[in-house]
């Protein structure tokens, strides 16, 4: 069957959160070149570019004092402060992406997560835990970034934001990348089959089916 030409199905808002080391990004990354029609909403943040980020694509690297700006006017949808660094979400461009019937993914923490849910109680909340706590020192030991006691600081935060983990509607383990990605790219494939998403795409289809035999 061959989806309705100009049907377009409102994207799904999706808000993935993980403890840092635990893969998010790797997983979203991944995600993006296996499933269609999904977009990463770039957040603002006052923190400095780490090596290989680019302006504009990984973050709105921007002051605090532009960062502050755009939060008395309104423009954030939720904003946090994290490591010491604000983030926020741009509120008029993730509208725009999800009106356009693209799906769109959060990369947020816990409190984000929080204020976003409450302005969009239909997004789909999902989080990343690594294995075990010695599997997430490794891998953040092994970034090579980061000295000692910056690396314990992760560690104690990364245990204050797993302690959310039921606040989320899914739970992937990354113990396995493969098998991690898998359940992440089933979980967004399933949720494109709901009814209320389907009964948008296919209108003509389901109206043909429900015609009165002639």
């Amino acid at each position: 069957m061959t989806e309705t030409t100009g049907a377009v199905a409102p994207g799904t808002l999706y808000i993935v959160s993980a403890p840092s080391g635990a893969g998010k990004t790797s997983l979203v990354k991944a995600l993006l070149e296996r499933v269609d029609g999904i977009t990463v909403s770039v957040s603002h943040t006052t923190r400095s570019p780490r090596p290989g980020e680019l302006n504009g694509s990984d973050y709105h690297f921007v002051d605090r004092t532009e960062f502050e700006r755009l939060v008395a006017g309104g423009e954030f949808l939720e904003h946090a402060q994290v490591f010491g660094n604000y983030y926020g979400t741009c509120r008029a461009t993730l509208l725009e992406r999800l009106q356009a019937g693209e799906d769109v993914i959060l990369e947020i923490d816990w409190q984000g997560a929080r204020q976003v849910f409450e302005a969009f109680p239909q997004a789909v909340k999902v989080f990343i835990l690594p294995p075990s706590r010695e599997a997430l020192h490794q891998r953040l030991t092994g970034r090579g970034q980061d000295s000692e006691a910056v690396i314990q600081r992760r560690m104690t935060d990364a245990v204050s934001e797993i302690s959310h983990f039921d606040e989320y509607h899914y739970l992937i383990f990354n113990d396995d990348f493969p098998t991690a990605l898998g359940e992440l790219e089933a979980l967004f494939r399933a949720q494109r089959l709901r009814s209320d998403a389907q009964r948008v795409r296919y209108a003509a289809e389901l109206n043909g089916l429900l015609e009165p035999a002639v």
